[in-house]
């Protein structure tokens, strides 16, 4: 009798703590993440997507099941703290709260999208555009590209009419506001047409252009050895080894993975643009990061080649003079007491008369180094299109002889290259030069109709009505323009040796133009 007594009054204990636990989530129905009371089940299910605020993240839902509640995606919390996080929040907590972000009135700002680290180009990059090939240049169709970032601190709280206007100069702001009107500026995944709008962190930015690259050498990139570690190749002149700039499938990383498959590759060292050469890959993070290790410890021995302007002396030669940066966007550099420290050791192999083959080995590695040092000692490279030019005075930059301020060098490097139409040589292009410098913009700033937008709705992915390079006629560099007599002859380290071809320019028999 006591025990049926018993058992009824846990019952009724029990039914009554069950029914105050419902009225409990009903006082909860006006927060957006709340339970709604569900009385038929006497459960609580999570709010539809028509009833859900969609300015707020989503969070895990609580789900009540038989037996007491249990949350979904998150640790259950111990009973005190479960009393505490059923406290409306209206009342105050001794605990601080998290602010939410989305409050009404405010721009809701998506949290940003994780990255998967290590993931090289895939197919979907690659089939982008197509190569064709013409008077012995590599080219690369037109095609629509998405710039993609997200807000800089130092953009956080300025409009994006300031930041386009100061961070992003390579169009004239007539051009962004036309873009935003066609719908081909975005801030987190839609169109933005508004440029006055404030940048919060986290905001995405996208900007879809329509792009052009400069053409390239159609000498083939041949392939020198491979094994399951790495890719040793011979880059040819003009290629650049990665995106970057106004390249990207005019690069070594594409051109290897459209014609050749090879992706995922981890470039063990740098090539400039118009060297040309030995040029190793990595298969794998962790024989990148062990040959890069042998690279700081000083394991490894370069060798390169060269043709020089005059007589080369026959004896060996070692510079150690110290090298500055004047300019990272130029790649431009100088000898300098305020640069790095760095040595180049020359061996003089041939003369013809008029010019010298000279074999380079660098001790360290610095941005230019044999093409800075080799100008410093008088002998210039003999077609170097950055230190073999009149802009350095008439020296021509020997002993470091400079009568010109580091400005007044860039202005006028720039100047010499703006007339040449040759910019691509310095990886820049009109959109890059200084307000003084640069050519007046005749966009047509018409809106586009609808469909052509985005420019997915053009037939002719080769023209585009915002695009100010589609309107230039260009004349193409004859092939010979893109070759710099600088090569990669041969690199060597522990357990391995790779050495190229000497080039055609580096033989006894070449004969000068």
């Amino acid at each position: 009798m006591w025990l049926r007594g018993s058992g009824a009054l846990v019952s009724l204990l029990a039914a009554a703590r069950f029914t105050l636990r419902r009225f409990t989530f009903a006082g909860f129905s006006g927060s957006p993440h709340g339970c709604r009371l569900i009385m038929a089940s006497g459960g609580c299910e999570a709010p539809e997507l028509k009833d859900r605020d969609l300015s707020y993240p989503e969070e895990p839902q609580e789900l009540q099941l038989q037996g007491g509640a249990k949350s979904y995606g998150e640790q259950q919390p111990p009973a005190r703290e479960k009393e505490q996080a059923l406290i409306p929040a209206s009342v105050p907590t001794s605990g601080r709260r998290k602010k939410r972000r989305g409050q009404i009135g405010e721009r809701f700002v998506p949290p940003p999208k994780k990255r998967r680290a290590g993931v090289s180009f895939s197919d979907q990059h690659f089939a982008e555009t197509s190569y064709y090939f013409e008077g012995g240049l590599r080219k690369v169709r037109p095609y629509y590209f998405d710039f993609q970032t997200y807000c800089k601190g130092r953009w956080v709280g300025r409009s994006l009419l300031h930041v386009y206007s100061t961070e992003f100069r390579a169009h004239p702001l007539s051009y962004y506001e036309a873009a935003a009107r066609a719908g081909r500026l975005r801030l987190n995944e839609h169109p933005v047409r508004d440029l006055s709008v404030i940048l919060k962190d986290n905001d995405f930015l996208q900007n879809t252009v329509h792009r052009h690259e400069p053409p390239v050498t159609a000498e083939p990139i041949r392939l020198l050895a491979e094994d399951d570690e790495v890719v040793v190749v011979d880059k040819p002149s003009s290629m650049p080894v990665h995106p970057c700039g106004r390249f990207r499938h005019n690069t070594v990383i594409f051109v290897l993975g459209k014609e050749h498959r090879l992706k995922e590759l981890h470039p063990l060292h740098r090539l400039d643009r118009l060297t040309s050469g030995v040029l190793m890959f990595a298969k794998t993070a962790t024989v990148s990061e062990r040959i890069h290790e042998q690279v700081r410890d000083r394991q490894l021995e370069k060798e390169y080649v060269c043709r020089v302007e005059g007589e080369f002396p026959a004896e060996e030669v070692t510079c150690k003079e110290p090298i500055l940066v004047v300019s990272y966007k130029v790649g431009l550099c100088r000898v300098d007491p305020r640069g790095k420290p760095c040595e180049t050791v020359f061996q003089r192999l041939s003369y013809s008369g008029h010019s010298s083959v000279v074999r380079c080995r660098p001790l360290t590695g610095r941005t230019h180094q044999i093409r800075v040092h080799l100008q410093f000692l008088g002998h210039p490279i003999v077609n170097d299109p950055i230190y073999n030019t009149a802009a350095w005075g008439p020296a021509r930059g020997r002993g470091g002889h400079i009568p010109k301020t580091d400005d007044e060098l860039l202005r006028d490097l720039l100047e010499e290259h703006r007339a040449k139409q040759s910019l691509d040589v310095l990886d820049l292009f009109e959109g890059d030069l200084p307000p003084g410098l640069k050519p007046p913009s005749d966009l047509d700033t018409t809106e586009l109709p609808p469909g052509e937008a985005a420019g997915s709705g053009l037939k002719n992915k080769e023209m585009d009505p915002l695009c100010e390079e589609c309107r230039l006629v260009r004349q193409d560099p004859l092939p010979q323009e893109l070759v710099m007599y600088l090569h990669a002859l041969r690199y060597k380290g522990p357990g391995f040796e790779y050495s190229s071809p000497m080039p055609a320019w580096a033989q006894d028999d070449w004969k000068e133009d």
